[in-house]
Parts: C-alpha cells; sequence; structure tokens
C-alpha cells in the first residue's frame, strides 16, 4: 500500500461564518481538493478520467466535526484510500491544523466509476491500469 503526501489548505476570510469559525459546509469543498490532488498524484486525475470518459460522482459524505477553524488557520489534510471495489471507492481524510497538529475534522467520501451516459464502470475492464494503481493505494480492496 502506498500512501498520499498532505495536502495544505490555508483558511480563507470568507470560508467563516458570523461565530467567525469555518463554516461546517466547506470541508465538503477542502475533501474534494485534496481528492483531486490525491488523484492527481495517482497519475489519474479527473481532467485524464474525463478525456476518458469516465466520471466519478460523490455517492456519499459524512464529517465528525472536532475542533473549529478559524481564518486565517492552515490546515493539513491527509487522505487515505480506504476502500476499492474496482467500481467503487472510499476515502477517508483527517483535517488538523497545520501548526498544532490539533484534529479539527474526520471525514469520508464514497465514489464511483461511471460512463457519460451514468453507466457504472469497471475499472478492472476498461482501464485495467487505474485498477493496479487503485489496488496499490487501497488498503482494502475487491
Amino acid at each position: 500500500m502506498q500512501t498520499f503526501r498532505p495536502y495544505f489548505h490555508k483558511t480563507q476570510y470568507y470560508e467563516t461564518d458570523t461565530m467567525k469559525i469555518v463554516h461546517h459546509s466547506n470541508y465538503v469543498r477542502w475533501m474534494e481538493e485534496a481528492r483531486t490532488d490525491m488523484l492527481e498524484q495517482m497519475g489519474i486525475g479527473y481532467d485524464v478520467m474525463e478525456k476518458s470518459g469516465i466520471l466519478s460522482p460523490v455517492l456519499s459524505v459524512a464529517c465528525e466535526y472536532k475542533s473549529m477553524t478559524r481564518f486565517p488557520d492552515l490546515v493539513k489534510i491527509t487522505s487515505r484510500l480506504v476502500r476499492y471495489t474496482g467500481v467503487r471507492f472510499e476515502i477517508e481524510y483527517e483535517i488538523r491544523d497545520a501548526q498544532t497538529d490539533a484534529l479539527r475534522t474526520l471525514c469520508k467520501s464514497s465514489h464511483c466509476f461511471i460512463d457519460e451516459s451514468g453507466k457504472p464502470v469497471s475499472l478492472r475492464r476498461k482501464f485495467p491500469q487505474w485498477d493496479k494503481l487503485f489496488c496499490e493505494y487501497a488498503e482494502s480492496f475487491r
């Protein structure tokens, strides 16, 4: 199993709410930034997938908020590919303050692979080289 380098995000002022903390909805955006970076580290970013006719929609998202993030904190997002079946995959994210290492949020998301008409796609059958990469990075698969 290979690991990913962390993704860093500097909190922006517009991401805060009237309590001067990051609004909870922004963590989902940060997960997407980290997931995009993770796929690029694998060499099969969304741009590569889409040029090949593959889309990867979000099936579910969950977050547990442990402590507050404020402007202008820098956060470190660690991503782990925890499950891969050939058609679906799940990622867990740990968001920590980059300076203090304080845990801010635990998140997870699940995704699938579809073609442009919306039909599920098995990477194992259609893109065996991508399947191999996902297997190398996943903690559990098939």
